[in-house]
């Protein structure tokens, strides 16, 4: 076995088209678990444990120890599981340190003047070229803005999670219409993933299946830079940004951005119980552009 090369399973939640990931070291069975999703129906205000539950029991059943509980960016589609995880497993929650623009933004949005906008919700805030361990195999920071201020890349031994930044190569690349996002940015961030090395397997972090196909979510950089639908046909930025802009003005806001941003700048903390036992989340009105009305 490749001491550079971690063993990874993905687990893919149809409700919000995510993939989670547990990524592990072979030789020392440490693992880090990526992008976890805790499960919120929008319609009921229901929310679960289920998806993070199925990570639990995958990484109690190979034996692995949970040495890192990752998160990209916060998330506009679901709910972060960090937090339920870290109740868990005891392990350090970590996002990258321009989590705190983002928290900024978002706290003018929900009116939150008192909200700690600084990162102290994680154990720790990577800064861009961080390092650190999963196990024995090495493990990188690439600040990857554009989807949103904050993205990430974690590549860790051969593996390189991109979250919205690099779809499957017939999916393309993410949007970048989201308050603080810029397609300039997100070319930029996709440019340094596609520089390394051919081989580096590339673990996307949603898969929106079309044509209706089964989900996936691995590729390489290789695979990445020969097929992927919007890079391919793009010379340059200035196309890509046409590309891209052109595409996310048809694009609805995601249905969950406004319920899920208050808990994942939280660090998927959920809004703490009032009087009567019961949470609740603050719904701003007329704060976003792009309804749905817009783009038919």
């Amino acid at each position: 076995m490749n001491a550079s090369k971690p063993l990874v399973k993905g687990f893919f939640e149809e409700r919000t088209f995510s993939i989670q990931y547990v990524v592990a070291d072979p030789e020392t069975k440490k693992c880090a678990i990526i992008d976890p999703v805790l499960d919120f129906d929008e319609k009921s205000g229901v929310t679960a444990t289920t998806s993070a539950d199925e990570i639990l029991a995958c990484v109690k059943g190979q034996g692995f120890e949970v040495e890192w509980i990752l998160d990209t960016h916060p998330h506009a589609d679901h709910f972060s599981a960090a937090r339920y995880l870290k109740s868990k497993t005891g392990a350090p929650t970590a996002i990258g340190e321009k989590v705190v623009e983002v928290q900024k933004l978002w706290k003018e949005i929900y009116n939150w003047p008192d909200f700690p906008a600084d990162g102290s919700q994680w154990d720790r805030v990577f800064a861009e070229g961080d390092t650190f361990k999963v196990g024995n195999i090495p493990a990188r920071v690439l600040f990857s803005p554009g989807h949103t201020l904050a993205s990430i890349t974690y590549v860790i031994g051969d593996a390189a999670f991109v979250h919205d930044t690099l779809f499957m190569p017939d999916s393309g690349t993410a949007r970048a219409d989201f308050p603080g996002g810029s397609a300039s940015r997100l070319y930029k961030s996709i440019i340094e993933i596609l520089s390394l090395p051919d081989e580096t397997r590339i673990f996307t972090g949603h898969d929106y299946q079309p044509g209706g196909r089964e989900p996936l979510w691995e590729s390489t950089v290789a695979e990445q830079k020969a097929r992927n639908t919007h890079m391919s046909k793009c010379a340059t930025e200035r196309e890509f940004v046409l590309v891209r802009e052109a595409r996310d003005r048809t694009l609805s806001m995601p249905k969950l951005i406004l319920h899920a941003l208050q808990v994942n700048i939280n660090g998927g903390q959920l809004p703490q119980p009032e009087a009567n036992g019961r949470r609740y989340l603050k719904f701003p009105l007329d704060a976003l552009q792009g309804a749905a009305w817009e783009n038919q």
